[in-house]
């Protein structure tokens, strides 16, 4: 989840809550690739059909305080759910969520993007979620976002035949620059939304898009599925595309209800340039 900002309580102890919660918090999770669905699942637990096994495992990578993922793991028992994220203080409240709910399908890993080659062996994922991810608007941030080509070169050799990515974002631009980064990884789009809350209501809302819908955000959204495999030229045209989220906001700045989290101080720039008569000009990385 994107430019979160957590509020700790009064003499929150980072230490203790992990420690007290660690039962929902895998930390030798590369010993696991290829069998996620297997070991984690409960000893001494038959599934209704008879099986010993989760039917399929989810990715939440970026999960935040796993409110979005525990919501899921409570409607599917039979799915393993995972989530992922960078911050320990994110971990710590979605393993506090997962056992204070019961839910023995949901495990937290406090790893990042970059180690899911080490973690998950080739098709063992049904699907991934990116739920506002962090959009790096700038040019030379591009290859840090999640929905880069390289990145979801990466995630489609993770996916299970049928697998999906949804991603979902309070960013339009990164919204538009993210549908031809899929199609330049080889990704058939199965949908793609202006407005995923009124479209795809089957998602859990969360505080945190509450929070930025409150503030006038519109929830944009894609689910996309590996296609076949994409050629170099292919995959050379969406690392060639603009990378600068700066360049797919619309022409008038000022018709803008809401400005995406991370893009406040580029978008009143625009906007004074424009004032003083002056055109926009693309950002540099300097």
């Amino acid at each position: 989840m994107g430019l979160t900002h957590i509020r700790l309580p009064k003499n929150f102890n980072l230490d203790e809550r992990l420690e007290r919660y660690a039962d929902a918090i895998e930390t030798h999770a590369p010993a696991l690739a290829g069998r996620w669905a297997q070991d984690c699942w409960p000893l001494g637990v038959c599934r209704a059909d008879g099986g010993a096994a989760y039917s399929a495992v989810h990715l939440d990578l970026g999960c935040g305080k796993g409110s979005f993922i525990a919501q899921c793991a409570a409607k599917q028992p039979d799915v393993l759910y995972i989530g992922m994220d960078v911050e320990p203080i994110c971990i710590a409240y979605a393993a506090q969520r997962a056992i204070e709910d019961g839910l023995r399908n949901m495990v937290l890993v406090p790893r990042g993007a970059d180690a899911l080659p080490k973690l998950f062996a080739a098709g063992e994922l049904a699907g991934i979620t990116l739920n506002f991810p962090t959009p790096y608007p700038k040019r030379h941030h591009a290859r840090r976002r999640l929905v880069n080509v390289d990145h979801l070169l990466g995630f489609r050799q993770l996916l299970a035949p049928g697998g999906t990515i949804t991603l979902r974002t309070d960013s339009q631009p990164l919204w538009e620059y993210a549908k031809a980064q899929f199609e330049a990884a080889g990704y058939e789009l199965l949908w793609v939304s202006a407005d995923t809350r009124a479209e795809h209501p089957e998602f859990p809302e969360t505080e945190y898009e509450r929070r930025l819908t409150d503030k006038g955000a519109r929830v944009y959204g894609i689910c996309a599925s590996p296609g076949p495999e994409p050629d170099e030229a292919r995959i050379q045209a969406g690392r060639d595309a603009e990378q600068s989220l700066m360049c797919y906001l619309p022409d008038d700045l000022f018709s803008l209800d809401y400005v995406p989290l991370g893009m406040e101080a580029a978008v009143e720039n625009f906007r004074n340039r424009e004032r003083k008569g002056k055109t926009r000009i693309p950002e540099t990385d300097g």
